[in-house]
């Protein structure tokens, strides 16, 4: 199974049962059935932050991805570490299943364009 681990730093409520279950299907469908990954829940002014810190862009978004493996060949007996999503409630709103179905993606690897949307129309 995929271990989640969440942290709600914006103070904001999402059904986290549902976006567990979202990103383990996203991950399902990808063939990936076993990892861990971070879920964090920040502020506007936070992913702000990181998005100027690591992609250059001083904007709020809706949601980015830390990858880590992806889908890279890992130890036998060693968790695969997929990574980070954090996504912003704030931004996103109740549209929050496909931002966070996006992030999900890039963890595994993906890239902007065709191929991508396509896996993401699948689950949202």
């Amino acid at each position: 199974m995929v271990e989640i681990e969440v942290a709600n730093r914006s103070g904001a409520a999402l059904d986290l049962e549902a976006a567990a279950e979202l990103i383990r299907a996203v991950l399902r469908a990808e063939a990936i059935d076993e990892g861990e990954l971070g879920l964090a829940l920040v502020g506007p002014d936070e992913i702000r932050d990181l998005k100027r810190e690591h992609l250059g862009i001083d904007e709020a978004t809706d949601a980015l991805a830390f990858p880590i493996d992806g889908r890279e060949a890992i130890p036998a007996g060693v968790p695969r570490q997929l990574g980070d999503v954090v996504l912003c409630p704030e931004v996103v709103g109740d549209a929050w299943r496909a931002p966070l179905v996006h992030a999900v993606l890039h963890l595994v690897g993906y890239d902007h364009g065709a191929e991508m949307e396509v896996r993401e129309r699948a689950h949202v």
